[in-house]
This record gives structure tokens, sequence and C-alpha cells, in this order.
């Protein structure tokens, strides 16, 4: 399989000048050694220390000699050697060193060992599963350097622009980019599945879980059940684009509220779900308060759920949310995410909020909308006020169309595939 073209490719700094040590961190099989060896393999040694005899040999090397035995490298699973850290920054801070790149499958590296021991010299990124844009090439399409979502962002007046002056977009290309959005909603987006045919596709997922709970959770807890913690996993997979409520799950897993709180920090810590926090901005709109649980993947949630046939419309709209953050995310695009609901049933799926105002969004899991289905996003705008700039109702169909004055209807392959300017 050919190496697909990755976003944070485009962001990741290639060597020294500047002087920095990269943090590179994400769930395990998103691509994170692939793509430190396509962008430093021809210029650094690359330590994998998931190897105990790697461990071994790195940590018998003395901070005063880092420089010249090791020196300059890339450092795979660094957190199943934190005591390396130390010799890292003493070979940094007397320039004996100057870049290396950290790699870990979880958050880990976040908390309090790169915290104490590398605070002020790290540059950290994230590394997400595919998002549509990457996937399309894959399936023979063009890669989306830049996307409508991307363009509304940057420029809202721009994009908007480019929606009313452009026909819906057809032919060969379309079908590409519908053919990776359908891959994505059902098998989700790490790299590796692509070498499996479809049906192995949920047999190397449900392998993955099992990895997942063996190794992850062993770098983040030690726990004494981990029966309960599966009990909870699962569960949690089935509460996908719904509020979280921590009593209830834990009603339903016959867990303490404040373990539930736990084995979700665990899950988020190895970047399995994200709590989407609640737009609570206007005190004077009674507003749910509670965060709104997202799977990344929507491969594994429909594993974890045994969701595996069909598209839900809670399936669809965790997976398009999952898909804009992660693309916002993966190309450093700066936006804060929200979902809003009022206490009288009010609801936006995502609210995506940038310096200059609002984009609200509604997912469908339909190929055909109609004006009433801009009805949320209309009725948000007075609790929203003037910074609603602009509503999207992002649905599976062919056509863009403008729904009022302020609303579009826009195909979600327009919006994350498409590369302006094809």
């Amino acid at each position: 399989m050919n190496l697909l073209p990755r976003y944070l490719s485009e962001r990741l700094p290639r060597g020294a000048p500047p002087r920095r040590l990269v943090v590179l961190t994400g769930a395990r099989q998103v691509g994170k050694t692939t793509l430190a060896r396509q962008l430093y393999g021809d210029r650094y040694r690359h330590f994998g220390l998931d190897s105990a005899g790697e461990r071994l040999r790195l940590q018998r090397v003395a901070a005063e000699a880092w420089g010249q035995v090791v020196g300059e490298a890339v450092f795979d699973e660094i957190q199943k050697a934190p005591q390396l850290l130390e010799k890292i920054k003493w070979a940094y801070d007397r320039r004996e060193i100057n870049f290396s790149v950290l790699l870990g499958s979880s958050r880990i590296l976040l908390l309090e060992k790169v915290r104490e021991t590398l605070a002020g010299r790290v540059f950290l990124y994230e590394l997400w599963p595919l998002t549509l844009g990457e996937l399309v090439p894959f399936y023979g399409g063009t890669f989306a350097e830049k996307q409508l979502l991307g363009l509304l962002l940057e420029d809202l007046q721009g994009g908007i622009r480019w929606l009313s002056g452009h026909s819906t977009p057809v032919g060969e290309e379309v079908g590409r980019i519908r053919a990776a959005m359908d891959h994505l909603l059902t098998f989700g987006g790490f790299p590796t599945l692509l070498e499996y045919p479809p049906e192995d596709r949920f047999a190397w997922l449900e392998a993955y879980q099992s990895t997942y709970l063996e190794r992850d959770l062993g770098d983040l807890a030690r726990l004494r059940d981990l029966e309960s913690f599966l009990l909870c996993h699962r569960l949690a997979a089935l509460r996908a684009a719904r509020v979280l409520s921590y009593s209830e799950l834990a009603r339903d897993t016959g867990l303490s509220v404040a373990t539930v709180r736990r084995y979700l920090r665990y899950m988020d810590l190895s970047y399995q779900i994200f709590q989407l926090p609640a737009w609570s901005s206007n005190p004077a709109v009674r507003l749910i308060k509670s965060p709104k649980l997202v799977w990344l993947d929507p491969g594994l949630q429909r594993v974890l759920s045994g969701q595996l046939q069909g598209l839900s419309g809670q399936q669809y709209e965790n997976a398009l949310i999952g898909q804009v953050l992660t693309t916002l995310w993966s190309r450093g695009q700066r936006a804060s995410a929200f979902y809003l609901r009022t206490a009288g049933g009010l609801e936006v799926d995502l609210v995506l909020e940038a310096p200059w105002g609002i984009i609200a969004m509604e997912f469908k899991a339909r190929e055909r909308v109609f004006r009433r289905d801009a009805t949320p996003l209309e009725r948000s705008r007075r609790i929203l006020g003037d910074r609603m700039r602009l509503g999207l109702v992002v649905y599976r169909g062919e056509e863009a169309f403008q729904m009022t004055d302020l609303v579009w209807a826009v195909p979600d392959w327009l919006l994350l595939g498409w590369s302006i300017g094809v």
C-alpha cells in the first residue's frame, strides 16, 4: 500500500534549526511510526522502545555520553522508558543535541513526566485516524489540500462565495470521495485496515481492542477488574453522540460514579473518546451543561457497541463530529467546538466558534434534506446571537443548496473531501 498523505506532515518540523524536541502522540495504529519514518528516517536513528533489549541498551548510556553515543534520534513508545527523558534533557540543555522526536501512543506523555522533565522544551503534535481528505487517495481520488470546511473557517465569506458561485461537482472524482466516506462510516480511519479485505476488518478492530486493553491501559493504570472496565467501555460506545450522564452509566454498569469517571478518563487519555462540551455562553437561557460523548473512530464504536449493520442517525452524527474535529486538529485550524441543547429540547449537533463568529451544524444520515431540517439552526439564532454567521445541514446527498438566508445544505463529501480548485 502506498503511503497516504497526512495533514500533520505539513506542520511537523523537519529538523533543527530551530532547536526543539518534538512529541508526537496518538492512538495505536494511527500511523505515528510510519509518518516519523517518512519524515525523519533518512536523517535520524530510530529506536523502538517496545523492545526490552533496546530499552536496556539505552538505559546503560550515561547522560554525559548521550549526545555522542545516541545523538539526535526518533524514540518510539517513549512512555515505555520515561527515565530516558532525563538523559535527553541533559544532552539538549548542553546543546549536544538540537533535535529529537518522541513518539507515544497515549496522552500519558502530556502528564507528569514530560511536564516535569521537558517543560519549555517540547513542541506537541497529535496524530489522529485518517480523515476523509487523507483517505480519498486510497480510492483513487485527489488529496484535498484545501477543503470547504477549512475555507469556511479561514475566510467565511470566501467559502460562501465558493458555494454560491459553483455548481455542485459531479463525476468520477465525487464517486471516489463518496467511496472513501462509506469506508470511514463503516470501518473507521485506522490505516492498517486498508491492508485487509472488507470481510476481515471488523475482526481486526476486535483484535485492536484486545491490544488496547492489554497495552495502553497497562501504561495508564493497573486495573484490578478488567471485566468492569470492558463493560463500561462497551456501554459507553452505545452512548455515542449522546449527552453523557455519569450516574446513568454508573447505574447500568453497577459501578460507582467515581469509577466511571476514572474509566472514561482512561479512554480520553488513550484517544478513544472526546467529551464535547456544551455551549453555555448565554446566561439568559436554560442550557444543558453535561458533555456529549464522541467516539473518535466510528469503526471502533461499531465493534464495541455491536452496531455493525446499517447506519443510525446517532452513529452518523458521532462519525461526522469526529471527522470535523480531527480534520481541524490535524490541520491546526483554531476553532472551539461545542454542542447546544436547551432545557426545552432545542439541539444543535455541533457549534464551531472562531474569533470572527460561529458556524452551527446539523447532521442528517439521509440522501435528501428539506427546509424543515434547517429549523433547529434557525431557532438557535436567538441563543447564539449575532455571532452565528452560518448554519450547515450536512447530509449524505449530492447537492449543495441554500435553505434560508443563513443556512446551507452541504453533502458530507463536499464539506470534508472535495479539493477546492478541482
